[in-house]
């Protein structure tokens, strides 16, 4: 394989940490990581410290950039209400303005730039406003009426990229799970605190959720290497694809070996909202942590906006099973990239990950 250079933007992020990760242990690859604040481990990659909101400092570290090869652009920017902020108008406009000033400035630097990697979701089938057809499916399903930044940020370099020699690929992943720390919606630290917090009460851990819905998820690790592979692979160029672990679940047929995984039981369902937890519990996460020598930060540094994604996600108040949320893999899958996953293994597997690095308590 050709020497590369990978260019990872949001690299603190969970995508963007999966992707440092993998590229980082690859012989074959030089590594740049772009965040405002440096990664936990940076895998051998060079950190350059930028805001992508700040077009002038995009535009004055371009010269970092000139041998890169691959850009994968995992950089995100939230409101702080985060589910209404998807259909805000200030949000769509400037996801859409970091992706122009990071990559003007890096079009004009890099000459031997060869593939851009986009990350979007389901929320292009419109899953966060109607139920989705079922199985979405890339071409077809789209919610293109809704406002969106995958609609500004995909226009933008397909018609960027007309008469170039780079290709691009638009991956769709469902729900990930993986490692970030202070993230916008990674439900292990939000999970994760509140079965820790559970447990300094008793043994049993209910399920704070709503009404049940079959959904999907994806693993960042499984993640990463799509991205690696749509980077490479001639059947991705200029493709869209959806990528989940293979598998659906429910989270009341999964409760049980997250509370396994947790060290407790599944406990009776009792409609909680973890959000409250960010104002409420942190003295007593606090205590926790100091108890248990946890290298975890303080609650909100920890889960970042994560227990109000977490009330999405488990349809926190709701009280009719929803619609499922389901997308099809076949594109992918014969474009030629076929990684599954157990659901259930993934989250067994980032539990206890996070309690290896003692972010959460051992259940030994």
């Amino acid at each position: 394989m050709t020497q590369r250079t990978v260019l990872i933007a949001g690299a603190t992020g969970l995508v963007g940490y999966g992707a440092l990760k993998h590229f980082g242990m690859q012989d074959d690859t030089t590594v740049i990581a772009v965040s405002r604040r440096e990664p936990e481990d940076l895998w051998g990659a060079r950190h350059v410290r930028l805001d992508l909101t700040d077009p002038a400092a995009c535009e004055a570290q371009a010269w970092r950039f000139t041998e890169v090869t691959h850009l994968v652009y995992a950089a995100l920017y939230e409101q702080p209400d985060l589910v209404a902020g998807w259909q805000d108008e200030a949000q769509i406009r400037i996801n859409d303005q970091m992706l122009r000033n990071l990559l003007e400035p890096l079009l004009a630097a890099a000459p031997g730039l060869r593939h851009v990697t986009l990350l979007q979701g389901t929320k292009a089938y419109g899953v966060h406003v109607r139920p989705m057809r079922v199985p979405a499916r890339e071409g077809r399903s789209e919610m293109r009426e809704q406002p969106n930044f995958y609609w500004a940020q995909e226009d933008y370099v397909r018609a960027r990229q007309q008469g170039q020699s780079w290709h691009w690929t638009i991956l769709r992943p469902v729900l990930i799970v993986g490692e970030a720390i202070g993230g916008a919606m990674n439900l292990i630290p939000a999970l994760g605190a509140y079965a820790a917090l559970m447990k300094e009460q008793g043994s049993a851990l209910p399920f704070p959720g709503g009404a049940p819905r079959v959904s999907q998820a994806v693993d960042a690790d499984l993640l990463a290497r799509a991205i690696a592979w749509a980077g490479e692979a001639e059947t991705a160029r200029n493709e869209t694809f959806n990528v989940t672990n293979g598998d659906v679940f429910e989270w009341d047929t999964i409760w049980p070996a997250v509370a396994d995984a947790c060290g407790m039981q599944p406990g009776e369902p009792a409609p909680f909202p973890l959000r409250v937890l960010e104002e409420g519990a942190g003295m007593a996460w606090d205590i926790l942590r100091a108890r248990h020598r946890l290298s975890a930060p303080s609650l909100r540094e920890f889960v970042g906006q994560s227990f109000e994604y977490a009330d999405y996600q488990l349809r926190y108040g709701e009280t009719d099973p929803g619609p499922p949320s389901i997308v099809s893999t076949v594109k992918i899958n014969q474009a030629g990239f076929h990684e599954t996953m157990d659901t259930e293994v993934m989250f067994r597997k980032w539990f206890k990950h996070f309690q290896d690095r003692r972010l959460l308590p051992s259940i030994g």
